[in-house]
């Protein structure tokens, strides 16, 4: 029997953010010919799915996230040929394309919410969320950024809602007409081939219809397993509401029409149980969502194994889940390993062995590190919002609020700006060793590039890691984590040491070692785990 399972259940993403990727014109911003240029460079990693952070036209007042036209390129980018001839391109190669799709907002230079806000009888006008208030906002509801969410507009004595910067005004999914256009907008892409979508902050896109106000929370600051309550409230009217659950099916329907059988990843936030409301009871709302627990890791064996016992627990088949190390929101990982690409190795083992769909945010590869820029400086909106807050405080509060450090240029070869650009960047390069960049690490055999390389195709070249079921090993040794897949007859033992020591274990089994790194070896009997090791056994 062959594996027939969907192949977004089998992929592995690759997240690039186009404004630091690769420039081709000197402008010192990428775009989408660079990214073109590197397309081969993508493929020989591995990657079967490409995610792109925006590219249409848009202020760049959020850089992209503030959509000013859903079915245009943005001039910095290039042009609609050059988007076409992208897509056609990757797919030549066999990869897929995701596109980030922000359906909660626009920006507010969007066509529609100028047309929205020349007047109250404008027939876009209820396109927005709009409400009279008194001397003060219509409620409490607080931004995602820690805000009010209601901006008020002198010209039509109303306040409009945003529950992320007020630049970017929410769309009111209580008016057929936004839903039928934002569908349209959908189609438009998976007419030309695209093969999904990231939906961004979809947890906010219903909000309560009496405009209650949120309860009071003793929380300030928004922890890992817990966004919807911080800055002093709970978010129950103005996040994750049950209509935002059923529009997720509604979406999952609308785009099954499609050839490719495109899926949707939703970025989404609050318990588990919350997250598997936006996939379905029946896994027929959205295919994905990003589960973020692992970009909160603490470096020990038992968290790993808390969090695979957890996921299988509470996400099992048919429900995949999803493991992330970063994005163009989080702190770069390898900073809070203290650059450690020992440590670094592990992790990834650890995202690309277990039952789910490993995604991997540009420059991990390379363990590109974390920026040092200051919020004083910073162009990030939220950077700006917060630039007195020094960077040792926020980093000691376990905050992220200057996102231009996650979104340095990626580092090339040892040219001048590391072949990211002929021109200046449009965020500095920073100090780099040649060493650092794909071209020094493509020919290293221990470098974390050829690992990644490596890990991309374990899952293209076995099943067993791809579909296969997941079970715990037990072991006597805490800082070991040894866990196993099974698809038929195909069986692959991985075990992980997170201590500091070797550990040396009797291990009776008839296999192969498929992958060993960091001097993990393994005689037939007796496994040799120095500290910060791992190795997979085939059987």
């Amino acid at each position: 029997m062959e594996n027939k399972m969907e192949w977004w259940k089998q992929t592995s993403i690759y997240q690039i953010y186009p404004w630091s990727f690769q420039d081709s014109n000197g402008d010192g911003i990428g775009d989408l010919k660079g990214i073109l240029r590197r397309l081969d460079e993508i493929q020989s990693l591995g990657v079967e799915t490409i995610w792109f952070s925006p590219f249409y036209v848009s202020p760049g007042e959020d850089f992209g996230y503030d959509i000013a036209d859903y079915t245009n390129i943005d001039p910095r980018f290039g042009t609609m040929a050059d988007c076409e001839q992208l897509i056609r391109e990757i797919h030549k190669r066999k990869m897929r394309v995701v596109l980030d799709m922000v359906m909660n907002h626009t920006s507010d230079k969007h066509p529609w919410f100028l047309e929205s806000k020349s007047s109250t009888s404008n027939p876009k006008r209820d396109f927005y969320i709009w409400k009279k208030g008194t001397k003060k906002p219509p409620n409490n509801w607080i931004s995602m950024v820690g805000k009010s969410g209601w901006n008020y507009d002198k010209g039509t004595d109303e306040y409009y809602y945003s529950n992320f910067l007020s630049f970017q005004p929410d769309l009111n999914y209580r008016n057929p007409k936004v839903k039928k256009t934002m569908f349209g907008v959908l189609d438009f892409w998976l007419k030309k081939g695209v093969d999904g979508f990231r939906l961004d902050i979809f947890n906010s896109i219903y909000k309560d219809d009496s405009f209650r106000d949120n309860p009071f929370s003793l929380r300030f600051f928004p922890t890992p397993d817990n966004h919807d309550e911080a800055f002093f409230q709970k978010k129950q009217y103005n996040l994750n509401l049950p209509e935002s659950f059923s529009f997720a099916k509604e979406v999952r329907k609308h785009i099954s029409k499609y050839k490719q059988k495109p899926f949707l990843i939703g970025e989404v936030s609050g318990s588990d149980q919350v997250l598997k409301s936006f996939l379905g009871e029946k896994s027929d709302g959205l295919n994905l969502v990003f589960q973020f627990e692992l970009i909160h890791f603490s470096y020990n064996a038992d968290f790993f194994r808390k969090l695979l016992q957890k996921n299988e627990e509470v996400f099992p088949s048919p429900f995949t889940p999803t493991y992330v190390l970063g994005n163009h929101d989080q702190r770069r990982y390898i900073d809070r390993l203290g650059g450690d690409i020992r440590k670094a190795k592990l992790l990834v083992c650890f995202q690309f062995m277990a039952r789910g769909v490993p995604i991997v945010y540009y420059g991990e590869e390379i363990g590109r590190k974390e920026g040092k820029l200051s919020n004083f400086f910073g162009k990030d909106p939220i950077a700006k919002m917060n630039r007195f807050v020094p960077l040792f405080l926020t980093k000691l509060l376990g905050i992220y609020i200057n996102r231009d450090n996650c979104r340095l240029p990626m580092l090339w070869d040892d040219s001048k700006n590391a072949g990211f650009t002929n021109g200046k960047p449009w965020l500095p390069v920073e100090s780099f060793q040649s060493g650092d960049t794909v071209f020094g690490q493509k020919n290293d055999p221990n470098s974390l590039w050829k690992h990644y390389q490596t890990m991309f195709h374990l899952r293209k070249n076995f099943d067993v890691v791809r579909v296969g079921s997941l079970e715990i090993n037990r072991t006597d040794e805490p800082t070991i984590l040894s866990f196993e897949r099974r698809f038929k007859k195909q069986r692959l033992q991985v075990f992980l040491n997170f201590g500091e020591s070797q550990k040396d274990l009797n291990v009776d089994l008839k296999g192969k070692i498929i992958y060993g790194f960091g001097g993990a070896d393994w005689d037939g009997k007796k496994l040799h785990l120095p500290a910060h090791s791992g190795i997979i056994i085939g059987m």
